[in-house]
């Protein structure tokens, strides 16, 4: 089938297209269009020229994932009427993939015209990753919760800049572990109604115990005991020059505040996820652990589980693979995560294999013996193989639309 090959490099003002037939010549002259509505119409009006002057059949279309400047021409090409009749298929590289392709030329300039040329080559050399054709259904519940992703990485990072802020004013509190929760309602009203450790250090006992209760709710087991920890926490502490007082307050106090929005953001998030996935049918959310949202997180990136042949595919597509790192008589101890797949959809997984391994024993047993095994960052290494492991699991639910059954229950039926 004659085919015509278009490579796409993206910016934000513009985009450069080169066009490749099958025994990779040149078919017209390369062109260049604005990132607009404007300039995708004149990028499709010339494909469909080039196509009906030298009776091309068929179209492939490649761009980098470039952000979010190679959006909407991914989906105005995937979704134009006019170049389906051509079988047009558009695929999204990942810029390692272009740029590990291009090093076999080892003497092309760096440019955006080379790189545009090199997209349309990396499609006429084949073996085109399938998965990254685009899926309309799925992109309202995966803006979602990629949206929800970006604020649970925000607040995570917001939170660790509050805690540095927490050391200089009351240091103590975080290394004595007073409260075990340091976000929670009465470390917040320990922080923002006491001007400094010294003013609990001041403070009566029984105050501070009356105190705890009120802020506490009366959740604490023992508020005396908490009361003489803070007291002793207070005493110990550093203390800060007056003038860096008032800053560092405020600080913190804002700190809580963002901390609090964010926290406010995600619920309402989480709402219109639960929302939107309700229109899939699946039965993830029959294995114990998974809510939701991590249903939701796996099946907006997936999409179609039929696009890969098979589990291994599905975890690569996740970059939950390893390379094998031998050479001879040598072969490594460790091999690194290749950490190259969809980093959503791997933060999904291992979340509900967090999640899963709580609940299920056959996931807890390996989760145990794999901690075991590692030799260093036991919980990640452990967290990740188990994350492995349920890509089996999510591959099978999703291609048989059945209930998940444990392990016992499972050999019972057999």
């Amino acid at each position: 089938m004659k085919t015509l090959f278009v490579g796409i490099d993206v910016s934000m003002k513009d985009f450069k297209a080169q066009f490749m037939d099958n025994l990779g010549e040149t078919v017209s002259k390369r062109q260049r269009f604005s990132n607009d509505n404007p300039g995708l119409e004149a990028l499709i009006n010339l494909v469909l020229e080039i196509c009906h002057s030298d009776s091309f059949e068929r179209v492939v279309i490649g761009l980098e994932s470039t952000s979010v400047y190679s959006w909407h021409l991914q989906m105005g090409l995937a979704s134009n009427y006019q170049l389906a009749s051509y079988h047009c298929q558009v695929y999204s590289f990942n810029p390692k993939v272009v740029a590990n392709f291009k090093k076999a030329y080892v003497d092309l300039p760096k440019n955006d015209w080379t790189d545009a040329w090199v997209i349309a080559d990396r499609l006429r050399f084949g073996r085109l990753p399938e998965n990254s054709q685009v899926d309309f259904r799925y992109l309202p519940l995966q803006r979602l919760t990629r949206f929800r992703f970006h604020l649970t990485q925000t607040l995570t990072r917001e939170k660790n800049y509050f805690l540095t802020n927490l050391f200089l004013k009351f240091n103590t509190l975080q290394q004595d572990e007073v409260f075990s929760n340091l976000f929670g309602a009465t470390s917040e009203a320990i922080l923002t109604e006491f001007l400094s450790p010294d003013e609990i250090a001041a403070r009566p006992l029984d105050d501070l115990i009356d105190f705890l209760v009120e802020k506490g709710n009366k959740h604490f087991a023992d508020p005396k005991a908490t009361a003489e920890k803070l007291k002793i926490a207070a005493r110990n502490a550093h203390r800060l020059r007056g003038n860096l007082l008032e800053p560092v307050n405020l600080i913190l106090a804002t700190s809580l505040e963002t901390i609090r929005t964010l926290e406010k953001q995600i619920k309402n998030i989480d709402k219109a996820i639960a929302k939107e996935i309700a229109h899939f049918k699946h039965t993830l959310d029959s294995v114990p652990g998974l809510g939701p949202v991590i249903c939701a997180g796996i099946i907006a990136e997936i999409g179609d589980i039929h696009r890969f042949p098979n589990d291994s595919a599905l975890a690569k597509f996740a970059g939950l693979t390893w390379r094998e790192h031998q050479s001879g008589e040598f072969e490594a101890d460790t091999t690194p995560l290749t950490k190259t797949g969809n980093a959503y959809l791997r933060y999904y997984l291992i979340q509900a294999a967090n999640s899963v391994r709580q609940y299920e024993p056959e996931y807890r047993e390996f989760y145990s013996r794999k901690f075991r095994e590692s030799k260093t960052h036991h919980h990640r290494r452990a967290l990740v193989l188990t994350a492995r492991k349920l890509v089996r699991m999510v591959d099978a639910l999703l291609r048989s639309n059945q209930l998940y059954l444990p392990k016992g229950q499972r050999r019972n039926l057999a």
